[in-house]
Formats: C-alpha cells, sequence, structure tokens
C-alpha cells in the first residue's frame, strides 16, 4: 500500500507545485477534509459505497466543497481518491502528501514540547536555532509539558533534541550508574 500512497501524494504534490499553489493552504483543506471523514460515519460510508454512483458522490463533495470554501485541485484530489476507491487511506495520503511538499519546499515540521509557554522572541530564537540544525525552514507546533521541568525537547522527523531539566537529569543519573 506504501506505493499507491506513495503515488497519490506525488500527483497532489505536482499539482501544487506546477500550479505554483499554497501549500500550507491546500494541507489545512486536506486536513479539514480528514477530520470531517473522521467525523462523520455517514458521509465516509456514503463516500466508500461502490453501489452509490460516482456523480451523486460528487454531488455530495461539491456541497460539502462549497460550504467549506476548498480549492478546486482540493476537491478534485478527494474525488479521484473516493473514485478510485481509496478513501480508508486518506490519512496516510494525506501525511505522505504533506512529508512530500515538505521536501520539495525545503520545510521540516518541529514539535516544541516545553514545560512553559515561549514568547514569541523565545520561538523566533528556537526557531532560527532548529533551522541551523536541519539546513530548512521551520514550522513549529508548540506543546506544553509540566513533566519537562525546565527547558525544551524538540522533534523534526524522528530526530530529538532534548535540552530539557527531565533529560538532563536522565543524562546525569546514566552517568552515576555507570
Amino acid at each position: 500500500m506504501a506505493s499507491v500512497v506513495g503515488a497519490y501524494a506525488r500527483a497532489f504534490a505536482d499539482v501544487v507545485v506546477a500550479s505554483k499553489l499554497d501549500p500550507a493552504r491546500l494541507l489545512q483543506e486536506l486536513r479539514d477534509v480528514e477530520a470531517l471523514l473522521a467525523a462523520s460515519d455517514p458521509l465516509r460510508r456514503v463516500l466508500e459505497n461502490p453501489s452509490i454512483p460516482g456523480d451523486r458522490k460528487r454531488a455530495v463533495l461539491d456541497g460539502i466543497v462549497q460550504r467549506m470554501g476548498m480549492t478546486r485541485q482540493v476537491r478534485n484530489f478527494v474525488a479521484v481518491v473516493t473514485d478510485h476507491r481509496r478513501l480508508s487511506l486518506f490519512s496516510d495520503i494525506r501525511r505522505q502528501v504533506e512529508q512530500e511538499l515538505n521536501e520539495r519546499f525545503g520545510f521540516a515540521d518541529a514539535e516544541v514540547s516545553s514545560a512553559r509557554d515561549l514568547s514569541d522572541p523565545e520561538k523566533k530564537l528556537l526557531e532560527a536555532e532548529i533551522t541551523k540544525l536541519t539546513g530548512k525552514r521551520v514550522r513549529a507546533r508548540y506543546v506544553h509539558d509540566t513533566t519537562l521541568l525546565g527547558g525544551a525537547v524538540v522533534k523534526v522527523g524522528s530526530t530529538i533534541y532534548d535540552g530539557s531539566v527531565k533529560g538532563q537529569l536522565e543524562k546525569i543519573r546514566e552517568q552515576l550508574v555507570s
């Protein structure tokens, strides 16, 4: 299934790049569709039902697109995924699209966990440091985690940068044990 997911993701990323569209907006629209599908079991059943004709499914989709104000490209992408009976893979495809666009546009998503809420200057300084480390522009998501005691933990992809007090205490404990 990974190759199927990748094929859809690459095709959508090609459309975004070729049409010079705003990748952040389209990714948000895909997340909105994903959330809607997760929240509405009846909608998902209608779109996945092979006995319902494609034109009726697209009419339902058009109504949703109109209410949500989605772009034509996202509407068409969802229609293709639905027509090819790949809606069960939509979350995986959306994640792969995000990775594909990040690679093409030189972005890195970072999850920053901190013991307290960070001020805007602190966030900018931290994002600048992450940019230096990764060589990519950073889109950071901030999470408050009181178990860290102080400092922050940054996760970029599968790499974790631990600058928390809890992490430093753990390193000291390991050194004392050995």
